[in-house]
Parts: C-alpha cells; structure tokens; sequence
C-alpha cells in the first residue's frame, strides 16, 4: 500500500461519521447519506494527490451529492408516497425539553433540501455566504434568500414543537 493510500484510508478513518452526519443533515435519510458519503469519497479517492483541502473539498462534495441524490426520480417518487399522510402542523412534544438535537434534524427533515443545504452549511459547519455559495455553486444572492427562507420556516416548525411563543420568544406550557 503506497503512503498517498495510507493517507486516504487515514483520513476517510476519521472524517466518515462527520461526512455521514454531515449527509444527514443535508439530505433527511440515513441511507441516501450513506450512499451521498461513499460517491463523494470515491471522487475525492481519484483526486487524493491534487487536492490541497481534502476536508473542505469532503465536505462539499457530500453536500452536493446529497443533494444530487434527492434529485433522483425514484426519491421523489419514493418521497411523495412515504410522506403523503403527513399533517401540517406538528402535535408538540409529549416530553417537556426533549433533545433539541433531534428536534432540529426532525425541523431540518422539512426543509426543502437547497434551503436545508445552506442552513447546515451555514450555521452547523460554520461556512461564511461565499463559500456557501461556491459550495453548491449558486449565487451569492441565493444563499441569503435560502438562509432567510430557512431560518423562517425553521422558527414556525420549531415554535410549534418547542411551544415558543412567537410574540415574546419565550417558553410557554403546552395545553392540552
């Protein structure tokens, strides 16, 4: 095994359950992360010896083909069949103060996945709006818009979950 090899398994060895996380977040389904994570390390395998950055180049390879996975004609269909009995507005957490970690994913989970993209670029992987925008090559404009978009839609989803008043921002007791 040559030492670029060595290096490659190395870093893969320590970056796959951020990347795959990372896939998550972006993308809503543990399977299509997976499968974003292996077609962006393949990428960068044949790259390995150009590549000046490999986690920043990691990191928006995932990204992108997260998205590029969603765009697949069998998930939109498997999507419109598996979500169609949703309901609008979500019933608020039975437990008071539950993981907000998962709370996000769930509000992450019902993001259009551009707008879920710039979000977790944004404020989870601490990118500025340049280099969100060179990520998932759009313009800068677009980035802003997303993170407004997102930032809004995340505050009504989370508001319903968490029960945050919107006037005043502050916790209040569920009724039932």
């Amino acid at each position: 095994m040559s030492d670029k090899e060595a290096e490659f398994r190395e870093f893969v060895g320590a970056q796959m359950e951020s990347l795959r996380g990372l896939a998550y977040l972006t993308c809503g389904d543990w399977q299509v992360a997976e499968d974003a994570v292996l077609a962006a390390l393949a990428r960068l395998y044949v790259k390995w010896n150009r590549v000046d950055k490999p986690d920043a180049y990691a990191r928006t390879a995932v990204v992108r083909a997260a998205i590029d996975e969603t765009r697949r004609p069998w998930w939109r269909r498997e999507q419109s069949h598996s979500h169609a009995a949703l309901p609008e507005e979500v019933a608020p957490d039975p437990i008071p103060h539950a993981d907000d970690r998962v709370q996000l994913r769930q509000a992450l989970s019902r993001l259009p996945v551009k707008q879920r993209a710039v979000l977790v670029l944004r404020f989870l992987e601490g990118q500025s709006v340049q280099q969100t925008a060179a990520a998932l090559r759009c313009p800068e404009g677009t980035v802003k818009v997303y993170t407004a978009r997102g930032l809004d839609a995340l505050r009504r989803v989370l508001g319903v979950r968490l029960g945050i008043d919107e006037q005043t921002g502050g916790r209040h007791e569920a009724t039932v």
